[in-house]
């Protein structure tokens, strides 16, 4: 009996992963959640573990291949005997089902990461399946992506002068780009070519996505950081741990977004979904880019367990050693620019999240204190919205409760 690896997709907008590098050779004794393949998704580097505990089978896909997601790319041998491809048990939200009964899809076809097949797994696979109707005859003959097809038909390039990067040479979304504004992109240029990452690549085309298409707004607040500081000097010194003025951030944020959870929320197909789960993405600088890994039930865990949590994704970040766990359900994101000597900053929105929060540094500033101005330790917050998430009201009134819990922070503890 064998399981698959599949290509796990992390996101709505993922097609592909691209294989680094194999942490396992096949006949190595591998168990259930152990890291056994480095992979590259559009955002990141991850490390995709074990579905079963066995040893580590035939490999289908070898280091530097493309694969689509929902794709096996190995097999985990649970028994004696060859690997056999085992039919995928469909494990499904009710959401997913009727979605996919309403659109005519075979469970066993969608792509489910591996796991339980949720509703945005079916809608990828939907438009996927669309992004191909339409085209000229000579670029359906062509092999390429559903977007990769889509961006060609917006930038009026012809699939078949394309030189793919893909299995097979199949044009994938990167090599279009490309196409469009390199003079030797039809020639064969490599994708990548002038010293941007696929990572940075994708990044820039997101950032632009959510800049054009998202309605922002921004409200600003200066705060008096005094208390703060004190805080974390107390905590630190009570912990023993190296806690951050970002720890303090996210557990102060999360204890927000628990009164505030119109800000813990989506806006996703045409309506406001609001999230349970209060899970705090952290913008991180890395040599490729920018990711964002997440801290999960941040609401939940102390201010050591949010430090002991943020070194480690952080330092997995910076080395490429991001899991897909990591990377999967922020809803809410704090960017801090403060250790860069940044005063205020606007940040783009993180689609599909309704907000994400631009921390400057701390640095002395005259504040009235009890009527009379005072040199003080302050810094400057800037939340950046997406209006059709949440107004102008709602917004405020989070980021008005965030700056009493910096200038107080001790109420938390009260």
């Amino acid at each position: 009996m064998a399981t698959n690896v599949i290509m796990p997709a992390l996101e709505l907008a993922q097609e592909t992963g691209k294989v680094l590098r194999w942490l396992k050779r096949p006949g190595d004794a591998v168990t259930r959640g152990e890291p056994i393949v480095e992979i590259e998704t559009d955002k990141v580097t991850v490390e995709i573990e074990s579905p079963a505990t066995g040893r580590l089978g035939e490999v289908s896909a070898q280091a530097g291949d493309v694969v689509p997601v929902g794709t096996p790319i190995a097999t985990i041998v649970t028994e004696a005997g060859p690997p056999s491809t085992p039919e995928r048990e469909v494990k499904a939200s009710p959401l997913a089902r009727k979605l996919a009964a309403e659109h005519g899809v075979k469970l066993t076809e969608v792509p489910g990461g591996g796991g339980r097949i949720a509703r945005a797994d079916v809608m990828a696979f939907v438009e996927r399946r669309k992004g191909g109707e339409g085209e000229a005859e000579v670029a359906r003959l062509t092999l390429a992506s559903p977007k990769a097809r889509r961006l060609a038909a917006e930038r009026g390039v012809e699939l078949h002068l394309v030189r793919g990067s893909g299995p097979d040479g199949a044009v994938l979304a990167g090599d279009v780009p490309a196409a469009a504004h390199a003079p030797d992109a039809a020639a064969g240029a490599p994708p990548g070519a002038g010293g941007v990452s696929n990572v940075w690549r994708i990044m820039a085309e997101r950032m632009t996505q959510s800049w054009t298409s998202v309605p922002h707004f921004y409200l600003v607040r200066e705060v008096n950081a005094s208390r703060l500081v004190t805080w974390r000097t107390r905590v630190a010194a009570q912990t023993g741990a190296r806690i951050t003025y970002t720890d303090l951030l996210v557990k102060l944020v999360a204890s927000a977004l628990t009164k505030h959870p119109r800000l813990n929320a989506s806006w996703t197909n045409g309506a406001i979904i609001t999230h349970r789960e209060i899970d705090i993405g952290l913008a991180v600088a890395i040599a490729d880019g920018l990711v964002v890994p997440v801290v999960h039930a941040a609401d939940t865990l102390s201010l050591d367990q949010i430090a002991a949590r943020r070194e480690d994704l952080v330092t997995r970040a910076q080395s490429g050693k991001l899991r897909p766990a990591d990377i999967q359900g922020g809803r809410f994101t704090v960017s801090n620019l403060g250790m860069h000597g940044v005063d205020a900053f606007n940040a783009i929105v993180n689609p599909p999240q309704a907000a994400i929060l631009a921390v400057g540094r701390i640095t002395d500033r005259v504040l009235a204190v009890g009527g009379r101005p005072a040199v003080q330790p302050a810094m400057v917050l800037t939340l950046s919205c997406d209006h059709r998430a949440v107004d102008g009201a709602r917004a405020a009134e989070f980021l008005g409760a965030l700056a009493e819990l910096v200038e107080e922070p001790l109420a938390l503890l009260v």
